[in-house]
């Protein structure tokens, strides 16, 4: 009986280490996939704050080569007034809506950049003052773009723009 004390005693002696090995080993590779996932957001982060950033450019610009490659094939847009624009008339229309909104500043801020998966939700305050009926106004909306990513490449799927109204 002494000797099955012993010998199970020496196997648990081998088989802990092992056991212990393992235990740190998944544990080492639970610690990477999580750093390899956050490596991987922050990326994203990084690549959705510059299409933010362009998004904007374009409207400034009226660029519309530049923004129809990161305009989703299926993209609509939810306009401030609940108007929902396809991407036909959106992409049209683009072309034209900085010169036609009477903005005479206009910027961004805010920016809060939310990823789930390969679905996305970019966040942003725009400021800005306009001509309205010979005035200076101005205003400030909210908008939140909605990114998929497919094929590696993040694509904006929907936008929704709502006025911000002063009380």
């Amino acid at each position: 009986m002494g000797k099955f004390l012993s010998i199970g005693f020496r196997v648990l002696l081998i088989i802990s280490p092992v056991t212990s090995l393992y235990s740190q080993s998944a544990l080492t590779v639970q610690t990477k996939s999580k750093r390899m996932t956050e490596v991987s957001q922050k990326s994203d982060q990084s690549l959705l704050s510059e299409l933010n950033a362009q998004f904007i450019n374009n409207f400034l610009t009226q660029d519309t080569s530049s923004h129809n490659k990161i305009i989703h094939k299926d993209f609509i847009c939810i306009e401030s007034s609940g108007q929902i624009v396809n991407r036909e008339t959106y992409m049209r229309n683009w072309a034209t809506d900085y010169d036609n909104s009477g903005y005479l500043t206009f910027s961004y801020s805010d920016e809060v950049i939310r990823i789930f998966g390969n679905m996305a939700l970019v966040r942003s305050r725009t400021n800005y003052s306009k001509m309205v009926d010979g005035k200076t106004v101005e205003g400030n909306t909210i908008y939140t773009d909605t990114y998929i990513k497919e094929n590696g490449k993040w694509l904006c799927v929907q936008a929704q723009i709502t006025s911000v109204r002063k009380n």
